[in-house]
């Protein structure tokens, strides 16, 4: 069953949709801006074009070693010997700034990871938009979200050998494509609603072959969720080679070709 016959309008707001989506994308310390992307233990290190060191010492913290004349600057503070931050696993990493640049400060898992993020960067300047699939109605749909008993902390792989995330799955969506029902473990969103994380038989062919992700509203009191595929996206990775982004669940892969929303992007 469709949730709108109206195709003007559901391209109308598709493409106010995906002009906000690109500007998120164009934004000066966006995923397009990283240009580097390098692990940390507890050796200081010195990294190409940075100032100062840096190093992970084993204890959930990173340090990092500057001169006031660096123009380190954490939380507003310039940097004048050692400053200490703690990221925290999984959640965005924190930031530093060097001049224009901001450095991002992330740990997964047990692992710490420093990108740096340039306004400069040849990836954003080069960007010319994020390629999709035809707007259409056949992909805007009723699913039935089932929720579990209690969340559960899963856990997944990740574009990075021998990493690992670990997102709650919420409960299970079901929804019909060309009269057959499917099924995906639904992620509890960052901000509400539901996370859609899967890989289908576009997956590696023309579209990223690591998945893409729905995000959607909360579902209704009755379990009813309207789905619009037209706006699934692509996750970081598949943007810039210095994403740690995770892998779907392993339950969620399609057998059907959702050939809706984003594409794979142009390599140039």
């Amino acid at each position: 069953m469709t949730v709108t016959d109206d195709s003007t309008t559901l391209l109308a707001d598709w493409q106010r949709w995906h002009d906000d989506r690109e500007a998120t994308l164009r934004e000066p310390h966006g995923w397009l801006a990283l240009t580097a992307l390098e692990w940390l233990d507890e050796t200081p290190r010195a990294i190409a074009d940075l100032p100062g060191t840096w190093r992970a010492p084993g204890d959930g913290s990173i340090e990092i070693a500057a001169s006031a004349a660096d123009g380190v600057e954490v939380e507003g503070e310039r940097v004048d010997g050692t400053a200490t931050v703690r990221p925290v696993d999984g959640a965005p990493g924190v930031l530093v700034a060097v001049g224009d640049r901001v450095v991002e400060l992330a740990r997964r898992t047990d692992s710490y990871a420093l990108r740096v993020r340039d306004p400069r960067a040849a990836t954003r300047a080069a960007f010319t938009g994020v390629p999709a699939f035809p707007v259409d109605a056949r992909w805007v749909v009723t699913g039935r979200f089932e929720a579990y008993a209690a969340p559960e902390r899963i856990t997944v792989g990740a574009v990075v050998d021998g990493l690992q995330h670990f997102p709650t799955a919420v409960g299970t969506v079901t929804f019909p494509v060309d009269g057959h029902e499917h099924r995906l473990v639904a992620l509890a969103g960052k901000d509400g609603g539901l996370s859609l994380h899967f890989r289908d038989a576009t997956s590696g062919v023309s579209t990223y072959g690591g998945g893409r992700i729905l995000r959607t509203a909360d579902p209704a009191a009755d379990g009813s969720l309207p789905i619009d595929f037209n706006r699934t996206v692509n996750l970081p990775c598949a943007l810039t080679a210095y994403a740690t982004c995770p892998l779907p669940p392993a339950d969620n892969v399609l057998d059907v070709a959702i050939e809706a929303g984003e594409t794979l992007p142009d390599p140039s």
